[in-house]
C-alpha cells in the first residue's frame, strides 16, 4: 500500500484481512464505532465491564471475520470473580452482539485502583471459550483454555497457542471517545499470526520476530481514534515493506431476539413455571440479556406459540 492506495469503501465498522507484502504473516484489522456504541449503550455497564464486553466483540470479529462458512462465533469466558460471565455473539454476516453479567458491588471493590481492571481481575479464576456454530445441521466446536493475563488479548494468544499451536499476536482497545455528535463508545482491534514455515519460505522466526516489533507500536488510541483510516493505521505500522487492506466487510450491532422466538422459549417451560412469571396486570415480560428490549406477552401467545 502506498498513499495513494485506493480506500476501503468502507471506512467504520468494518473488520478486514490485510497481508504484508512478502512476509509469511496474516493479519486482521477491526474498527467498531456507532455499532460497538450501541452494544454497550444498550446497558448501564460499569466502566470496566464495558470495556470488557468491547474487549470480547472486536475479538469475535477479528476471529469470527476469517471464517469460511455460514454460521457464528462466539467468544466467551466466565470465572468466579466480579463478572462472572461474557459473551459476545458474532455472525458471518457481520452481526454482532454480546453481554456481560456482574456482581455491581464486587466490579466496584476491584476498580479502586488507579487503572482499569482487566479480564483476570474481573473474571477471577475461569476459563476462556471459542464456540464456531456451523448451523443444525452441524455439532458445535469448542475450544477451552484458562484465563490468562490481565486482556482477553492475552487469552486469546494463549487460546491460539495451546488450542491451534499458531502464533498469534492480538491488540485490543477500548474507549470513549468525544466526536461532534458526542461521546461515544468505539473498540478497535488487530491480530497477527505467523504463516508455518516451509521448504520454500525457510526459517520464518527472523521474519515474526520483526513483525511483533512493529506491532508492539501499535497504541490503544490509534486503535479507536476515529480520525485514523484503517489504511492509515497500516500504513504507519508496516509503509517500509508494503501493506494492503483486503476483504473488508461491514460490521453491525443486530440482535437475533423477536417476539416470536421469546415466545418459543416461554413455550417450552413447564406450564407451572410459566404461570410464576406473570405480572399483576396478568402480562409475561421478558427482556432480552442482549439488546435490553423489553417483550410483554399475554399468556395466550405463549401457549399458542406451543402449537
Amino acid at each position: 500500500m502506498t498513499d495513494h492506495a485506493p480506500h476501503s469503501p468502507i471506512s467504520d465498522d468494518l473488520a478486514a484481512a490485510f497481508q504484508i507484502e512478502g512476509w509469511p504473516v496474516r493479519g486482521r484489522l477491526v474498527r467498531l464505532g456507532a455499532a460497538m456504541d450501541k452494544i454497550l449503550s444498550a446497558h448501564a455497564y460499569p466502566e470496566p465491564v464495558a470495556a470488557l464486553l468491547g474487549e470480547a466483540c472486536a475479538l469475535a470479529a477479528l476471529v469470527g471475520s476469517s471464517l469460511k462458512f455460514e454460521g457464528r462465533l462466539l467468544v466467551q469466558a466466565q470465572g468466579d470473580g466480579p463478572v462472572r460471565y461474557v459473551v459476545a455473539d458474532y455472525g458471518t454476516d457481520g452481526t454482532l452482539r454480546g453481554y456481560c453479567r456482574y456482581d455491581a458491588a464486587e466490579v466496584e471493590a476491584a476498580s479502586q485502583g488507579f487503572a482499569r481492571p482487566g479480564a483476570k481481575t474481573l473474571l477471577g479464576q475461569g476459563v476462556f471459550i471459542m464456540t464456531l456454530d456451523r448451523g443444525p445441521d452441524f455439532e458445535r466446536t469448542q475450544g477451552i483454555t484458562p484465563i490468562e493475563g490481565e486482556s482477553l488479548s492475552l487469552c486469546a494468544e494463549h487460546y491460539f497457542g495451546q488450542s491451534e499451536q499458531v502464533p498469534t499476536k492480538v491488540r485490543l482497545a477500548v474507549g470513549v471517545v468525544q466526536t461532534e455528535a458526542g461521546s461515544q463508545w468505539r473498540a478497535g482491534g488487530a491480530m497477527i499470526q505467523l504463516i508455518a514455515a516451509d521448504d520454500a519460505r525457510g526459517s520464518t522466526e527472523e521474519v515474526w520476530d520483526r513483525t511483533r516489533a512493529l506491532f508492539h507500536t501499535l497504541a490503544d488510541d490509534e486503535l479507536i481514534d476515529p480520525t485514523i483510516s484503517p489504511e492509515t493505521l497500516l500504513f504507519r505500522l508496516f509503509h517500509e515493506d508494503g501493506v494492503r487492506l483486503e476483504d473488508a466487510r461491514a460490521l453491525s450491532a443486530t440482535c437475533r431476539c423477536s417476539r416470536d422466538r421469546i415466545a418459543s422459549v416461554l413455550a417450552s417451560f413447564a406450564p407451572v413455571e410459566r404461570d410464576a412469571m406473570i405480572e399483576d396486570d396478568g402480562k409475561i415480560r421478558v427482556t432480552c440479556e442482549y439488546c435490553s428490549t423489553v417483550y410483554t406477552l399475554e399468556p395466550d401467545e405463549v401457549v399458542a406459540a406451543q402449537i
